[in-house]
């Protein structure tokens, strides 16, 4: 079970309480007492979750059914994950819109994305209006305390996708995100090479990287950046970046967004800079057979890590006996000026913009969004 927050943000030792039912009630023991909560549909049981408003009662429903098959980790496993890790989590999560990855069936099965805050939220769950690439403006789910977070895995929330921008300034992200993809015939300490040039080259920039796993084969690299360019600029800065590191070490990056270019290769995936275009964030989970995390670690423990080492049952342990390595990550925040000239100076050398996601409107200045094989056929 999951230590009770403390009023300074820390843990003071206790447990959050909570009883199942085994019948058509659930008896619920709370630090008043006890009372009997009506649940006709299924097994529930009632979380205490605490946060800056106090304490909340989270019900789950359900809460033996098993989202990982193959590791048997349950929904209330999920859940008392979340509270354990809450504070870690919110820092880097908290305050953006996000979207929510849902697995009704368990992660080997059939999913969806919620991005919008459904009927019968309830109140501590906000929403911030954002603008999609289509130019549609609509609201988004922001979760803002652990019972936000505990209600998303209610809903079988198993992924947690936050914007790089804050709520209150969705068009400007506050971080520049990297994510490195290693491509067949390559491997995580591949992955693990290239984020160690791309740390050096981003300090060349004046910006501080931060790394994690992806929670499967990559690596994700952030920086915290000064919120004063809308995401195109952010993008360019990541294509300047990745080209770069492109051209420093060719054999073992590759910029090509084509699959069939990309040869054994990790691919430094510029798309993920996009607008509305998000990555798994810091210690959320992943639907993987494993129920792996996508762990935040530091520059030094690195090269030595098994990425598939940081589960749901074994970060919390991580985080009590080593801390957030991603503590303080915005304390101070660099600028994307060097990256936004050397974006400049590769234009005017031909270097041009590079294809969006095929689910984006047709962008200025945009390459074919022709497979470049059938686009070869096509002029024979």
């Amino acid at each position: 079970m999951a230590p009770r927050q403390g009023g300074d943000g820390g843990f003071d030792g206790q447990l959050p309480f909570y009883s199942a039912a085994a019948t058509s009630t659930t008896l619920v023991t709370t630090p008043g007492g006890a009372r009997t909560v009506s649940d006709m549909a299924s097994t529930a049981i009632v979380l205490t979750v605490p946060g800056p408003h106090g304490d909340r009662e989270v019900r789950l429903s359900s809460p033996d059914r098993v989202l990982w098959e193959e590791s048997g980790v349950t929904k209330r496993e999920l859940a008392e994950y979340l509270i354990e890790v809450a504070p870690a989590f919110l820092a880097a999560n908290g305050d953006r819109p996000v979207s929510l990855q849902r697995f009704p069936g368990g992660v080997d099965g059939e999913w969806f994305f919620s991005k919008n805050p459904p009927k019968g939220a309830p109140e501590y769950v906000r929403a911030v209006d954002v603008v999609y690439p289509s130019g549609r403006r609509h609201p988004q789910l922001v979760l803002d305390e652990a019972a936000a977070v505990v209600w998303a895995a209610q809903m079988n929330t198993v992924v947690f996708h936050p914007w790089p921008s804050r709520a209150s300034d969705t068009d400007h992200p506050d971080e520049l995100r990297i994510d490195l993809d290693p491509q067949p015939g390559t491997d995580f300490a591949d992955a693990v090479r290239v984020a160690g040039s791309l740390r050096e080259l981003l300090t060349e920039v004046g910006l501080t990287g931060f790394v994690k796993t992806s929670g499967n084969r990559g690596v994700h690299v952030f920086a915290p950046i000064v919120p004063e360019h809308e995401f195109l600029d952010v993008r360019h800065a990541v294509i300047a970046a990745a080209r770069e590191l492109e051209r420093r070490d060719p054999d073992r990056v590759t910029t090509s967004w084509w699959k069939e270019e990309r040869g054994e290769r990790i691919f430094v995936d510029y798309n993920q800079a996009n607008r509305d275009r998000t990555m798994a964030g810091a210690y959320s989970p992943r639907a993987l057979a494993s129920a792996t995390v996508s762990c935040p670690v530091t520059w030094d423990e690195l090269p030595e890590i098994d990425p598939g080492a940081f589960t749901v049952r074994t970060v919390p342990e991580r985080l009590r006996t080593t801390g957030d390595p991603w503590a303080g990550m915005h304390d101070t925040a660099g600028r994307i000026d060097v990256l936004l000239q050397w974006w400049e100076r590769d234009l005017e050398q031909g270097l041009g913009e590079l294809p969006f996601p095929p689910d984006f409107p047709k962008m200025p200045g945009e390459p074919p969004r022709v497979q470049p094989s059938r686009a070869r056929h096509s002029e024979d």
